[in-house]
C-alpha cells in the first residue's frame, strides 16, 4: 500500500479535518459522535436535507454540503456505512421544524439505519422523509429495479433536493420532487483497477493490466462482464446501450449527463468519454443540458469511469441550474 497517510485508523477523522481546515467557510464537524459533517452557516427556515455513508467516495455523500445542497452529512469508515447516532445527529442539526428529507444510497447498511433514524426522530417529533436512490443499471433487471445500487445518480439527486428545499417546497412537495429526479437517473461504471481501503492495506480485488470490468461497483461489487480492454468508444456505446434499453429516451427528450471519474482516471480520458456519449446521444435527436464532467463520486484510486444520465423536464432543469455552494459544485446566484 503505497498512500499520502498516517495512521489508517485515523484516515477518515483526519480527511475531514482537512477539510474544514481548507474550507472553514463551508464545513464544520459537529455532534457527540465527531462523525457529523454540517454546514458552517446553517440554512433557517427551510426543510432540512441530509445523507450519509461510508467515506472514500469524496466528493460523493460530505462533500456535497453547502448553499442549495446538503445541511448536514453523516460519515462512516471507509466503504461503511455510518451508524445511526451520526445519521439522528444530523437530522437533529437540520431540522429548522419544517422537517427533514434524508436522500439515502440503495445499501443495506444505510438503509437499515436510515429507518431507524426515522424512527427515533418521530420520537423527538422530528418528521422525516427518504428518497432512496438505486441508478445503477448493472446492478440488477429492470424487473429488479429495487435492489439496484445508488451510484453517480447520488450527485444529481442531493442536488435536486437542495435546490428544492431552498426554494421554499414544503416537505412533501421537495420528496416528490427528488423522487422523480431519482426515477429520472441511470448509471453505469467501468472499472481498470482495483482501490485499497487504508485499514485493509491491500486491494479490493484482483484484475490483470489489460482487463477491464463493465458494470463494477464503487465498492468493487462485480460487474456483467470482465474481458480485455477495448477502445474508449467500444466501451461508451455499450454503456449508453445500457442506459438506453432500460430508460428509451428520443428526439424530444432533454438531458443532463454526468461523466464521472473514479479516482485515477485522468480527466483527459474522461472527455473523450463525453464526446462519445454525447455524439451517441445527439445522434438520437436527444438534446444535452447542463453536462458534467469531473470526479464526483469516486472510490478510492480506482481507475474507471461511470456514466450517469438524469431526464429532465423543465422544473428538474431549472432546480440543477440553481444556486449552489461547495468545494466541488458551485452555480452562480
Amino acid at each position: 500500500m503505497k498512500k499520502l497517510i498516517n495512521d489508517p485508523a485515523n484516515y477518515v477523522d483526519e480527511v475531514v479535518e482537512g477539510m474544514c481546515l481548507m474550507h472553514p467557510e463551508i464545513y464544520t464537524v459537529d455532534g457527540d459522535t465527531s462523525r457529523v459533517l454540517r454546514r458552517t452557516t446553517a440554512a433557517e427556515s427551510k426543510v432540512g436535507v441530509i445523507s450519509g455513508g461510508g467515506f472514500g467516495h469524496l466528493p460523493l455523500f460530505a462533500g456535497y454540503i453547502g448553499e442549495g445542497l446538503l445541511d448536514a452529512c453523516a460519515i462512516g469508515d471507509v466503504f461503511a456505512s455510518s451508524d445511526m447516532n451520526p445519521m439522528l445527529e444530523s437530522v437533529r442539526i437540520a431540522n429548522t421544524g419544517k422537517g427533514v428529507l434524508c436522500v439515502v444510497g440503495n445499501y443495506g447498511g444505510d438503509r437499515m439505519n436510515f429507518d431507524m433514524t426515522s424512527e427515533m426522530a418521530e420520537l423527538e417529533d422530528i418528521v422525516t422523509a427518504k428518497v432512496i436512490v438505486a441508478d445503477d443499471v448493472a446492478s440488477a433487471g429492470p424487473e429488479e429495479a429495487s435492489k439496484r445500487r445508488g451510484v453517480g445518480g447520488l450527485v444529481y439527486v442531493f442536488k435536486i433536493a437542495g435546490a428544492a428545499t431552498a426554494a421554499g417546497q414544503s416537505l412533501e412537495e421537495a420528496t416528490a420532487t427528488t423522487q422523480r429526479a431519482s426515477d429520472n437517473c441511470r448509471s453505469i461504471g467501468v472499472a481498470l483497477s482495483s482501490c485499497i481501503v487504508p485499514q485493509a492495506g491491500k486491494a479490493t480485488f484482483e484484475i490483470a493490466d489489460d482487463e477491464v470490468e463493465l458494470g463494477m461497483g464503487i465498492h468493487g461489487e462485480p460487474g456483467v462482464w470482465r474481458g480485455k480492454i477495448k477502445p474508449v468508444n467500444d466501451l461508451v456505446d455499450e454503456m449508453i446501450d445500457y442506459i438506453l434499453k432500460d430508460m428509451p429516451l428520443g428526439a424530444s427528450d432533454r438531458v443532463s449527463i454526468l461523466v464521472n471519474g473514479l479516482g485515477a482516471t485522468p480527466i483527459e480520458e474522461l472527455y473523450l468519454v463525453f464526446r462519445r456519449a454525447k455524439e451517441l446521444l445527439e445522434k438520437q435527436g436527444i438534446t444535452i443540458a447542463l453536462p458534467m464532467v469531473g470526479n464526483y463520486a469516486t472510490s478510492m484510486e480506482m481507475a474507471g469511469a461511470s456514466i450517469t444520465i438524469m431526464k429532465l423536464d423543465d422544473e428538474l432543469e431549472s432546480l440543477l441550474g440553481a444556486p449552489a455552494d461547495c468545494p466541488f459544485w458551485r452555480n452562480l446566484k
